[in-house]
């Protein structure tokens, strides 16, 4: 019988954060007898241009493999992807609300849809999150549990286009 996604947050955190990391969100999926496990990781406070490297993610790609193998909780077969956030990272957790008041979120919630909100601030219970909505100024009080697929919202046209020249030297186009 496969894990609760409470159970299997709470295992994946702890051994995240013995490694020195933040587990940002986990998504379980798949098809059929195949499990697929995303885990997203940051280093704990990072600031923009401070996230978790690749080698990094490597590092606890390895661990949490070695560890789910012994374990078995998702079986044999699975597919374990470990990644950034991006700039654009998921706020899921009550720990995260807090640390980013003063943001900018997208989020979907009930009567109101899909909306770009400010981060206003937490309730004392830790369950539910003030927002002032962008386009109309409403300050709504939301559920935690409501609020669904919520990301830091990026003003891309104040993002300024890195110059040519700039990056690595390379004959090879991006990917």
């Amino acid at each position: 019988m496969p894990p609760t996604a409470d159970v299997l947050i709470a295992e994946i955190r702890a051994r995240v954060a013995a490694l020195g990391f933040e587990l940002v969100d986990l998504r379980l999926g798949g098809a059929g007898s195949r499990a697929r496990l995303q885990v997203r990781l940051d280093r704990v406070g990072a600031t923009v241009g401070q996230g978790i490297t690749i080698d990094e993610c490597a590092v606890v790609s390895r661990a949490l493999e070695a560890w789910l193998d012994a374990s078995g909780l998702l079986g044999t077969r699975y597919v374990l992807e470990v990644s950034s956030p991006g700039i654009e990272r998921p706020v899921r957790w009550a720990e995260h609300w807090e640390r980013f008041i003063g943001r900018d979120v997208r989020v979907r919630v009930p009567q109101h849809g899909r909306v770009r909100g400010r981060i206003e601030g937490l309730a004392p219970d830790r369950e539910a999150v003030t927002l002032r909505l962008r386009d109309t100024n409403e300050v709504v009080t939301v559920r935690l549990e409501q609020a669904r697929d919520a990301t830091l919202a990026v003003d891309w046209d104040g993002v300024a286009p890195r110059p040519r020249g700039d990056g690595p030297a390379s004959d090879e186009e991006p990917a």
